[in-house]
């Protein structure tokens, strides 16, 4: 009997073990099977995450983020112990136990599955494995991904220390709100540092990995709510918080940035513009910043920028361009509005146009000189309209756009045809209309007068504002507002410069022997081309005879500049707009001498910058330094050397050496003979009662044909800016509208405060040259102390006596009895030489019958 006994336990224990055997080998061919071929996870101990890469201000503040996923990695030594305690009590207590996998977890979850007949399974991943299939697998729901997550969690076990894998996962989760890791998330949520969260704010952040949708913290908030206080609790039993403090926080109120309780810091950042965006763009598209990475490598690769930009005159620059712009818009007395409406019955409550009204798409970043917000139409009376404003709380009267508010529009109808002028408001606005308003307040005392209606306008333009010596920008913006148009007009735009390019011909000319006591025959010229017979004109279609190269280009002749042109020839001037990066490749062709050849503001910009530091290269940059997420500087901007930066010898006085190795672009005193005649356009010259800054300053204007573009480029000694304006389909601008009309204002309102906070000078006058004094209209030579309105002292290169009378005529036919107009000058002007003599100054000579051909 006890044998008979003994027989049956032993078969039990032989199928038993023979059980556990095969149950051993099933498990162990089917991990053996699943274990080849699995990614290596080697590769995680040099696993860098994609990064927000963000643009800082040269004074350090945050100016914009870009990124796919955004993300701000926090090495684990950073991570308070709360936030890690937060997550390990809700995804996996024994994290510091397991060696990758949580066996009782596993068999739990297999009960609950098993019991509820498949209706509940809940996951029993550790944090080990949620880092592998985050990284390394797909999050399918299939077994087989579980057997590798497995096999992978044991073997990274095996490699990375805990707290290396807990940094893994804290920085790779995914928490709602395109937020990644917990630094990027307590930003989000909370708009606070790690290091500033509460324990039931740790929680809620450790309440999302589960399903961040299911746990939203508007939609459902109870929800999150009932997770948060789950996490406490945990936190609490695990020994990481003491009763207290888990009484104490289980009371807390979920407060987050999307229920409005805390300002978001989104709120902070300053809106996208142009300055920004350019950057982005220069980083995708050249491979000097940062290699071969394109802007994929930019948005996850975690760079820290350090911009060029100076934000007080990026500020003046945007007001003082869209003051003009839209001082022309109006002008033109044409209402458009923003083509945008709201239905009837989404105006019945306040709570309800609110709402409609923050999701229509219409500009938001425009301040001239305060703030404009979205309004809507909620009534017209008689003469006057109600609005309700964007983030303007209601009063009892309401907000009323008054009827001489609109009394300088015509409405432009579907046909594009502008209607009667309007006289009360609803003859310009509708009930449901999406309009732009802006506060008038009193320039006495400020205070509020009325809300005024304004409208985007239809002509665009661009300011480039930048340092003469390193050719740091300083200030750009691209359009009149980047929400209304991401186009970017200074570094994009490709427009006709006009007589903005003059400089360059002229700079040609002076390193091709000429001098500004030149003379040049202002006179009809007529030229065959493929297109016809070209009659080039003078702005004033006047013609004014010999005249000096400083005249022709304080008067910006267009004529004179053909002559010349010609006489130098293109291929040697298209040499030099391409030294000095005006253009890549300048057409030889007579007309371009007139700037007919588009370029850009940032080329125009940067190359006048030369003209401004003496002739020496510059190249424009809107980076002075980028770092990898380790803080490695991969670019550097300024290549100078400071040769006693580390001296242990020099004196607290003493400024270190830095050496330079810039290439020279024209000869110095080619530039400062450029510069000096660039200063004639503004005391005499087209621009002359345009600009009126305290320090020297020169520039040049242009208006194209039909003054369909028009410019001003001007620069003291430290700085220089350019504006260009016109419609983007390029149409005329219509009379009155010039280059000093329309820029020179927009140039005189900002360097007034870029002259106040970088100061100005004279422009130095390179060595090995001398001045001598003439006459600028007739280029004749007068006395050292000679004096008057048309004397100028022009400068010489050293041991070179100036040919006077020396006149050039393109080699174009002329004949006599010519059609000249006599310039107002100071004719027959007594001037007293050092003699004591004195002698008179004639007025410019007719000059009769000129063959044709050479130099004269």
């Amino acid at each position: 009997m006890i044998r008979f006994i003994l027989n049956i336990f032993g078969a039990i224990f032989s199928f038993v073990t023979l059980s556990i055997f095969m149950v051993a080998v099933l498990i162990g061919g089917i991990f053996w099977m699943y274990s080849r071929d699995l990614p290596s996870h080697e590769s995680l101990a040099q696993y860098q995450p994609p990064m927000i890469s963000r643009v800082f201000s040269g004074e350090g503040h945050l100016m914009d983020e870009f990124a796919k996923e955004r993300r701000l990695f926090t090495p684990t030594e950073e991570i308070p112990d709360l936030v890690k305690h937060a997550f390990i009590s809700a995804e996996d207590k024994n994290f510091y136990q397991h060696h990758g996998y949580d066996t009782r977890g596993i068999a739990a979850a297999i009960y609950e599955a098993v019991r509820s007949r498949g209706r509940n399974v809940r996951g029993a991943s550790t944090i080990t494995q949620q880092v592998m299939k985050n990284f390394l697998l797909s999050g399918d729901r299939k077994i087989e991904r579980k057997i590798k997550e497995i096999i992978l969690a044991a073997r990274l076990e095996e490699t990375l220390p805990k707290e290396k894998i807990l940094e893994l996962y804290l920085n790779e989760i995914f928490l709602g709100q395109n937020s990644y890791g917990v630094t990027a998330a307590a930003q989000t949520y909370f708009n606070k540092t790690l290091d500033e969260l509460a324990p039931h704010e740790a929680a809620t952040l450790a309440s999302l990995p589960k399903a961040p949708s299911d746990y939203h913290p508007v939609r459902r908030k109870d929800r999150l709510l009932a997770r948060r206080n789950y996490v406490l609790r945990e936190m609490y039993q695990n020994g990481y918080l003491s009763k207290e403090v888990y009484e104490k926080e289980i009371q807390a109120p979920l407060k987050t940035v999307q229920n409005g309780d805390y300002p978001s810091f989104r709120a902070s950042l300053p809106p996208r513009d142009y300055f920004t965006d350019e950057i982005r763009r220069q980083l995708a598209q050249s491979d000097e910043y940062i290699g071969q990475k394109g802007e994929e490598g930019f948005f996850t690769g975690g760079y820290t920028v350090r911009a060029t930009i100076d934000e007080e005159m990026q500020a003046a620059a945007a007001l003082a361009l869209r003051r003009q712009l839209e001082a022309y818009d109006r002008k033109q007395g044409r209402w458009r509005g923003t083509g945008k409406t709201i239905p009837a019955d989404k105006l019945i409550s306040e709570e309800s146009w609110r709402k409609a009204l923050a999701e229509v798409d219409v500009p938001r970043d425009v301040v001239l000189p305060t703030r404009w917000y979205p309004a809507v139409v909620l009534e017209v009376g008689k003469n006057d309209a109600r609005i309700g404003i964007e983030d303007v709380p209601e009063d009892a009267d309401g907000h009323w756009i008054p009827a001489k508010d609109v009394q300088w529009a015509r409405k432009v109808g579907p046909d594009g045809k502008p209607g009667k002028k309007a006289r009360v408001a609803g003859d310009l606005l509708s009930v449901g209309d999406v309009v732009l308003v802006r506060k008038v307040t009193s320039d006495k005392d400020g205070s509020f007068i009325r809300w005024s209606l304004r409208q985007i306008p239809e002509i665009q333009g661009a300011f480039v504002a930048m340092d003469v010596h390193t050719g740091r920008v300083l200030a750009m913006q691209g359009g009149f507002s980047y929400q209304a148009s991401v186009f970017n007009r200074a570094t994009q735009a490709k427009r006709q410069p006009g007589s903005n390019f003059k400089p360059f011909v002229y700079a040609a000319a002076l390193d091709s022997g000429y001098s500004p006591a030149t003379i040049v025959i202002d006179a009809p010229i007529e030229i065959d081309t493929p297109q016809g017979l070209w009659r080039p004109q003078n702005a004033s279609n006047k013609f004014y005879g010999p005249t000096p190269l400083r005249t022709g280009i304080e008067q910006s002749r267009n004529v004179m500049t053909i002559r010349l042109a010609q006489e130098v020839g293109m291929p040697v001037i298209a040499g030099y707009a391409e030294r000095f990066g005006v253009y890549d490749h300048l057409g030889p062709y007579l007309a371009n001498a007139l700037g007919a050849q588009e370029t850009t503001p940032y080329r125009i910009v940067s190359a006048y910058a030369m003209f401004a530091n003496g002739g020496e290269r510059v190249h424009p940059t809107l980076i002075d330094r980028i770092q990898d997420r380790y803080g490695r500087t991969v670019y550097r901007h300024d290549r100078r050397k400071c040769l006693d930066c580390e001296s242990e010898t020099l004196g607290p006085r003493q400024l270190p050496r830095i050496e330079s190795h810039r290439e020279r672009v024209i000869d110095a005193i080619t530039a400062y003979q450029i510069t000096s005649m660039m200063e004639g356009v503004i005391k005499r010259g087209t621009a002359a009662g345009r600009i009126n800054l305290p320090v020297p300053v020169a520039g040049k204007t242009g208006t194209t044909n039909d003054a369909r573009d028009v410019w001003f480029t001007g620069f003291t000694s430290n700085i220089v800016a350019t504006c260009y304006m016109g419609y983007d389909q390029p149409r005329p601008l219509g009379r009155g509208a010039y280059g000093a009309s329309m820029c020179g204002p927009v140039f005189q309102s900002f360097m007034e405060k870029a002259v106040a906070k970088y100061g100005g000078g004279p422009f130095r006058v390179p060595p090995g040259g001398q001045f001598i004094k003439i006459d600028r209209f007739t280029g004749a030579r007068l006395p050292d102390d000679a004096s008057g309105p048309n004397v100028v002292a022009e400068y010489f290169r050293a041991g070179e006596e100036p040919i006077f009378g020396l006149t050039v005529d393109g080699g174009f036919a002329m004949g006599s009895n010519l059609p000249l107009f006599e310039e107002v000058t100071t004719s027959g002007q007594q001037v007293r030489k050092s003699t004591g003599e004195t002698t008179t100054v004639g007025p410019k000579a007719n000059f009769g019958t000129v063959s044709s051909g050479g130099l004269y």
